[in-house]
C-alpha cells in the first residue's frame, strides 16, 4: 500500500480520511497545528490498524508551515501516494465585517496550500504512473457568496483544470465539495446550527466513504448525499444574479467544510 498525507488530520472530515484510509492499509502521514492531538492520533491509529504513522505540525496560514508539507512531498525516497488536502476553516461574518487578515490567512490555507502543495505532490506520481489527489472544496463553491465559496469554487475550477492535463497518467484528482458534515468546524468557526435540521447533516465516515469511491470511478468532483446533489446541480442551473440574491441566512447554511 502507499503512503497518505492528510493535511487538516486531526478532527472532522481529514480524521474519517485518516482512519478509513488506515482500515485500507496505507501508512499516513497526518499534518495538522495541534502537536498533542497529530501524536495522539497517530498512535491510536498505529496501534488499531498497524500501519505506520508519521506527524508533521504545520500550520498552513503560514509560509513555514507551507513549506514543511512540501518538502515532505517532495522527499523521493519517502513517496506519497494518495495526498487529501483538506486543511481549512471558515469565518464569521459578512465580507468588510471579518478582519482582512482572517481572509488573507483563508486564501493562503484555502488557496496556495492547495496551489502548492498539489504542485509538490503531482511530478512524483505522474513518475510512478498512479497516485491521487482530493482537494476538499465545499457545496459553497456554487454559491456565490464572500470569501469563504469564491475560495472553494477555485478548488473546484483548478482541480478539474489540472485533471485534464493529467488524463492519461494514471494520476487522479478530485474536488469533494460535502455539505453539512458533522465536524468541528461550525464551532470553531463561531457560527451557530440551531437552524439546520437533522436531515441535512451528513457524517463524516459517509462523506469520506462516497469521495473515495468516486475518486476509484474517476470521477473530478464529488458531492455526497443526495440532497446536495441537487443543490449543486441547481446553482449550476440559476443564473448568478439569483444566487447572489440569496438571503444571509441561507447563505450561511452552506458555508461547511
Amino acid at each position: 500500500m502507499t503512503t497518505a498525507l492528510i493535511t487538516g488530520a486531526t478532527a472532522g472530515i481529514g480524521a474519517a480520511f485518516a482512519r478509513r484510509l488506515a482500515k485500507d492499509g496505507h501508512d499516513l502521514v497526518l499534518v495538522a497545528r495541534d502537536t498533542g492531538r497529530l501524536e495522539a492520533s497517530a498512535a491510536d491509529l498505529h496501534k488499531e490498524y498497524g500501519v505506520q504513522t508519521e506527524v508533521l505540525t504545520a500550520d498552513l496560514a503560514t509560509e513555514a508551515g507551507i513549506a514543511a508539507v512540501e518538502e515532505r512531498l517532495l522527499d523521493g525516497s519517502r513517496p506519497v501516494g494518495i495526498l487529501i488536502n483538506n486543511a481549512g476553516f471558515g469565518n464569521r461574518g459578512a465580507f468588510l465585517t471579518v478582519p482582512l487578515q482572517e481572509e488573507l490567512d483563508m486564501l493562503k490555507v484555502h488557496v496556495e496550500a492547495v496551489l502548492r502543495l498539489t504542485t509538490a505532490a503531482l511530478p512524483g506520481m505522474r513518475e510512478r504512473g498512479f497516485g491521487g489527489v482530493v482537494n476538499v472544496a465545499s457545496v459553497a463553491a456554487f454559491l456565490p457568496r464572500g470569501t469563504y465559496g469564491a475560495t472553494k469554487s477555485w478548488v473546484v475550477n483548478f482541480t478539474q483544470g489540472v485533471m485534464r492535463d493529467l488524463t492519461g497518467t494514471g494520476v487522479r484528482m478530485m474536488a469533494l465539495c460535502p455539505g453539512f458534515t458533522r465536524t468541528e468546524f461550525h464551532e470553531r468557526a463561531g457560527m451557530g446550527t440551531s437552524n439546520i435540521p437533522a436531515w441535512g447533516w451528513l457524517s463524516a465516515e459517509r462523506v469520506v466513504d462516497e469521495a473515495l469511491r468516486d475518486l476509484a470511478h474517476g470521477r473530478t468532483l464529488s458531492v455526497p448525499g443526495k440532497r446536495y446533489k441537487l443543490v449543486v446541480a441547481v446553482a449550476r442551473l440559476l443564473p448568478a444574479g439569483k444566487l447572489g440574491g440569496m438571503s444571509s441566512k441561507a447563505a450561511r447554511t452552506y458555508r461547511t467544510n
